[in-house]
C-alpha cells in the first residue's frame, strides 16, 4: 500500500477520470456500428490478435480489444455498459482514479503479454476485454460484498455470492480451455486471477493470518478455563 501511495503521487495527475464511462461508452459505439447492414466485423478489427499486430502492425488492438461489448444483444447490451460503468465508479470512488487506472491498465498489460505468450507457444488466439471486465467485477465483490444485485430484476442477491459464483465459473472455464486446448482462453483467465490478487492477495494474507490467531487465543482461553472448571467440579 505504501508504494501505491508513493506512486499516486508521483503519477496520480495522470490518471484518467471516469475511466470507464469512456470503456462503457466506446462498447455502446462499437455495439450500435456493428448492428449496420455494411458495417465491418468489429470484433476481427479490434480484437487483441497478435499476429495482426505483427504481422500487418495493426498496433490499434493493444488499446481496442477493450471496447469489444460483451454481448451483442439488444436486450442486454444496456445492462453490460451500465454495469461495467456502475462497477468502475463505485471503485473508482472507493479507490481514487489513480489506483482504478492502475487496476484496469495492469490487468489490460498482462492481457497484452497473455496473448503474445500464448501467440508464440501455442499459436494464439484473439483476446477481448471480457476477462479483464470479470476481473473487476471480483474486485468490486471483495470491496462491497454486502451491495445486493436484483437477479432478472427481482431476485435480490449479494455481490458477495456473485463473486464466488463468478471465481467459480471462471476457474471451470479456465479448465475447460486447457483441456480443449483453448491455451490463450486459459491464459487470459489466469491473467484476471494474477490482477486481482496483486491487488488483494496481501488483504487475504491478513486475512487468514487473523484467523489463525483469533484460533490460537480462542484454544489458549479454553485450556486455561477448562483446569479451573475440573477443579469446581470437586
Amino acid at each position: 500500500m505504501k508504494g501505491l501511495s508513493r506512486l499516486e503521487l508521483r503519477y496520480g495527475r495522470y490518471a484518467i477520470s471516469n475511466l470507464t464511462l469512456y470503456v462503457a461508452g466506446l462498447n455502446l459505439a462499437v455495439f450500435l456500428l456493428s448492428i449496420f447492414p455494411l458495417a465491418p466485423n468489429l470484433v476481427a478489427l479490434l480484437s487483441l490478435n497478435p499476429a495482426r499486430i505483427i504481422g500487418r502492425f495493426e498496433i490499434w488492438r493493444i488499446i481496442t480489444f477493450v471496447f469489444i461489448p460483451e454481448t451483442f444483444s439488444i436486450i442486454w447490451i444496456l445492462f453490460s455498459v451500465y454495469l461495467i460503468y456502475m462497477i468502475g465508479a463505485s471503485l473508482e470512488q472507493y479507490w481514487g482514479k489513480f489506483r482504478l487506472n492502475l487496476y484496469y491498465f495492469t490487468g489490460m498489460l498482462g492481457s497484452i503479454i497473455a496473448a503474445f505468450i500464448t501467440y508464440i507457444f501455442a499459436g494464439g488466439g484473439q483476446m477481448t476485454g471480457y476477462y479483464l471486465n470479470m476481473s473487476l467485477f471480483l474486485a468490486y465483490a471483495t470491496l462491497f460484498p454486502e451491495q445486493e444485485f436484483l437477479i432478472f430484476f427481482v431476485l435480490p442477491v449479494k455481490v458477495k455470492y456473485l463473486g464466488v459464483l463468478d471465481a467459480i465459473f471462471l476457474i471451470v472455464m479456465m479448465i475447460s480451455s486447457i483441456q480443449a486446448g483453448a491455451w490463450y482462453n486459459a491464459v487470459g483467465i489466469l491473467v484476471c486471477f494474477i490482477n486481482y490478487f496483486l491487488f488483494f492477495g496481501g488483504d487475504f494474507i491478513n486475512w487468514i493470518k487473523l484467523r489463525r490467531q483469533v484460533a490460537k487465543n480462542r484454544k489458549r482461553f479454553f485450556d486455561q478455563v477448562r483446569p479451573f472448571n475440573q477443579d469446581r467440579k470437586y
